[in-house]
């Protein structure tokens, strides 16, 4: 966009670096930066991977393309045309050390427009995974919205710098890497209001079901923050859609008005960084209650370490350390007994130990006894319990679902009730657990 002025890549160079803080900042807090291990724990598959990595390099190719732009634009300056006025000044009369910069900054916007696109793409599939009540689909993996995303991403990496490469030798055509870009982005946002549609409905029957109260926190916050996301990508992706409609027709009206043309790329830098940061929030999404659970454990323990333990003079005294199995002499007057160790319970084959202070107690064997069932109210009927026999005590969790119903009641994607973010679910019977 060489019409634009250097006031309007300055701003899209502050908000980017402000995005790129953000994402050091969030991804520090989340979890120490440990998701950005090559082996985060036992789910760490190539998919998190490649949507880990790929998420984490748009955000620095973004600030990448603002501040070398932004940097070029305040070098060159302005001119003054006989008929116009002053304006940025044109390609043409940039310096060749300019020239030289357009096509590696447009490329490197390029790149991180087509893995934005991917990811919003994976988002998108998988959600609509998630509201398909196909029992028989009912792994991410193997399922045709996976399949989808692959060919999609594909061919969203695949366009992007192609179309980038094809115009490089001509800047103004050099615009159609925004309008390809954000046509791809706009389909992606207008094929998400389905989803935002359904949610509603989806969230309901799932209380109708008696879900637990985080699955319902969960969605209902993903739903919120989605529409306020879809709300921030229409504002990034139609201000640069008629923006680079400039690379099909010649300058007129809004490409060729000062206004015009940073009004819209200051609304498209706004739409872009809110977009992205809400992005963040949700495929590493925050638990600050078990943050502040964890830091107030933490310091109890501390506390309760240092008022256990004995206020030594470490001066060079004698003590007499008294143990119940020996005595060692350093010295005289001062005596620190230990306690003798605690036994807990242990459990032999069939046997429990019971745990104890002293010699270990005779074994004793587990009851066989019978359990009890409880009611249970799956939707508009009642479920009576009752007493199980002990051979009908085995539970096999491959038949049940994270929240405690039988498959026999399922009227959502078993997924849904472990959905934390979209790059990393578990469940019991592994669905969206994918290994090398």
């Amino acid at each position: 966009m060489s019409y634009t002025s250097p006031s309007c890549y300055l701003m899209w160079a502050l908000l980017s670096c402000t995005l790129f803080a953000f994402l050091i900042y969030h991804l520090y807090s989340f979890d120490r930066f440990k998701c950005l291990k090559w082996n985060d724990g036992p789910y760490s598959g190539a998919f998190k991977r490649v949507m880990t990595y790929s998420y984490f390099l748009t955000i620095p190719l973004f600030m990448v393309y603002a501040v070398g732009f932004s940097v070029i634009k305040y070098k060159e300056g302005y001119i003054a045309l006989p008929s116009v006025g002053i304006v940025p000044a044109p390609y043409d009369m940039w310096s060749p050390t300019s020239r030289s910069f357009h096509f590696p900054l447009m490329l490197c916007f390029a790149i991180a427009w087509s893995l934005e696109m991917v990811t919003h793409l994976q988002e998108l599939c998988f959600w609509l995974f998630l509201v398909s009540a196909d029992a028989d689909q009912n792994h991410w993996f193997s399922s045709r919205y996976f399949k989808v995303w692959v060919m999609g991403s594909i061919f969203a990496i695949l366009y992007m710098p192609i179309t980038a490469i094809c115009t490089r030798e001509n800047p103004l055509k050099a615009t159609c890497t925004f309008f390809a870009g954000s046509l791809g982005s706009l389909l992606l946002t207008i094929s998400f209001m389905p989803i935002l549609q359904k949610l509603p409905a989806l969230l309901n029957n799932l209380r109708a079901e008696g879900a637990d109260d985080g699955t319902i926190i969960r969605l209902t916050k993903f739903h919120e923050l989605n529409t306020i996301r879809v709300t921030f990508r229409y504002l990034f992706t139609i201000p640069l859609l008629i923006l680079g409609s400039a690379g099909l027709n010649p300058p007129q009206h809004v490409t060729g008005n000062t206004f015009w043309s940073d009004l819209f790329a200051f609304a498209a830098a706004i739409g872009c960084t809110a977009s992205s940061g809400i992005t963040l929030i949700i495929f590493f999404p925050r638990s600050v209650e078990s943050e502040v659970s964890r830091q107030s454990a933490r310091k109890r323990e501390t506390e309760s370490c240092q008022s256990k333990s004995p206020d030594l003079d470490l001066s060079p005294k004698q003590y007499v350390i008294s143990t119940s199995s020996e005595t060692v002499t350093v010295g005289k007057r001062v005596t620190i007994t230990r306690p003798p160790p605690i036994r807990p319970n242990r459990l032999r084959e069939e046997d429990v130990e019971l745990g104890g202070i002293g010699s270990p107690p005779p074994h004793y064997g587990i009851p066989n006894v019978p359990s009890m069932r409880p009611n249970r109210k799956t939707g508009d009927e009642v479920e009576f319990g009752g007493i199980l026999s002990p051979a009908s005590t085995t539970l096999n969790f491959a038949d049940v679902e994270p929240s405690g119903r039988s498959n026999n009641h399922t009227f959502v994607n078993p997924t849904i009730y472990s959905y934390t973010s979209p790059i990393s679910c578990v469940l019991l019977h592994s669905s969206c657990v994918k290994t090398d």
